[in-house]
């Protein structure tokens, strides 16, 4: 499916649906007469054929308890298999409601208050706000900035985990927010230094669908089980890729057998919660279906990331926009036009956006907004004008 017939077909207005992007404005901006491109979800309806599952579904009327089919699995299965050539087996997968909370049951079951755990700035926020809230101990490696080509410093990484006795690293990838797919080689360096200082390695994987360039995505598992390092835990779920965040279903994916009775111990002290029937229902039929819908979504996406390159190259040469291989989040750095300290008043006041700013991404990063491309050309090619009008006025 082409970008063109895709937006026609699923692009949607949704004000007033209760949409943390559209109606949460005034709570968390103090404005309502902004143009959201903030939170990670997209204006574009699921696939037509997870739709009409669940409309069936719903007309049964009996939203009981339910257990996941054989179906369900070998759905997931095949999908890892034909997409990413990622082997799984049904008895490594967990379920949870999303990859944020698997992250916090992950640091709880996994480590003790006061551990460290290192994340790799900038990333995504909730990553931090986890490692806080369990009362472990942050420790950041900052990535390196070229130009907006980002990549590991392995010796500040491997300084980190000996001098801070880290004990989870939790990786993003590919990455939230910088855009990067890690190479194999990459990912073999970070497998070589968590072996080597015994670091349990938690891989957020939710983008690996969402691949812009010509870089394949290569799964944690997909080097566990080339290298045999047993400690790893793969966190994936449907959401970023077919648009199902609230149905609150995600996957935990643990091939080693220790590892796992660990996590099944420690997450009988969390209260296991009962699956949804729709979510489930949902992420099964979008794998089974969904591919021709996805190369729609990737076809605009790049198509939304082509025009901001381009236009701002043309209208404002000196923003810098990370190269983006994974995600549908675009990172950019307008520093050369607006001071960071300015960047709020320009981007909410002057723009009327509403954009993830990038101090929450990590401290270093104020200066820098996030900004969402899932979404209609219109809107982005809107946001896009709205930045060079305002930089053109200043």
């Amino acid at each position: 499916m082409d970008s063109k017939t895709f937006v026609s077909k699923y692009a949607v207005d949704r004000h007033n649906t209760n949409s943390m992007k559209w109606d949460y404005l005034e709570e968390v901006f103090g404005q309502t007469d902004l143009l959201p491109l903030w939170v990670a979800d997209m204006e574009f309806k699921a696939p037509e054929q997870v739709i009409e599952a669940m409309v069936e579904r719903s007309q049964h009327g009996v939203f009981g308890y339910t257990f996941t089919p054989e179906s369900y699995y070998q759905a997931f299965i095949d999908w890892q298999k034909t997409q990413h050539n990622i082997h799984l087996e049904k008895d490594w997968i967990r379920f949870s409601t999303g990859v944020v909370a698997s992250i916090y049951n992950c640091i709880t079951i996994f480590t003790n208050p006061g551990d460290a755990v290192m994340i790799a700035t900038p990333v995504y926020h909730p990553f931090q706000h986890a490692i806080k809230d369990t009362k472990r101990t942050l420790v950041y490696t900052e990535l390196l900035n070229d130009n907006g080509n980002y990549s590991f410093d392995f010796n500040d990484f491997e300084a980190k985990l000996t001098a801070n006795n880290v004990r989870m690293f939790i990786h993003c990838s590919p990455h939230n927010p910088v855009g990067r797919v890690w190479t194999k080689d990459e990912l073999a360096t970070i497998f070589t230094l968590c072996r080597k200082h015994g670091v349990l390695l938690i891989s957020d994987e939710i983008h690996q669908d969402i691949i812009i360039g010509n870089k394949p995505f290569v799964s944690a598992l997909t080097l566990q089980q080339e290298n045999h390092y047993p400690s790893v835990v793969v966190l994936s779920a449907p959401s970023k890729t077919f648009n199902l965040a609230s149905l609150l279903n995600s996957h935990l994916i643990i091939a080693e057998p220790g590892l796992r009775e660990r996590y099944d111990e420690g997450f009988k002290m969390l209260g296991e919660s009962a699956r949804s029937v729709l979510g489930q229902l949902a992420t099964e039929t979008a794998y089974q279906h969904g591919s021709d819908w996805l190369t729609g979504l990737l076809a605009t996406i790049k198509a939304n990331y082509d025009y901001i390159c381009q236009t701002f190259a043309s209208d404002a040469p000196n923003i810098i926009i990370a190269p983006l291989e994974g995600t549908y989040l675009a990172w950019i750095d307008l520093r050369a036009y607006v001071a960071p300290a300015e960047i709020k008043t320009f981007i909410q006041d002057q723009c009327h956006l509403a954009i993830n700013y990038g101090e929450d991404f990590g401290e270093k990063y104020q200066g820098f907004i996030r900004m969402n491309l899932a979404t209609t050309p219109e809107i982005v090619q809107e946001a896009t004008q709205r930045i060079i009008t305002a930089i053109e006025e200043k």
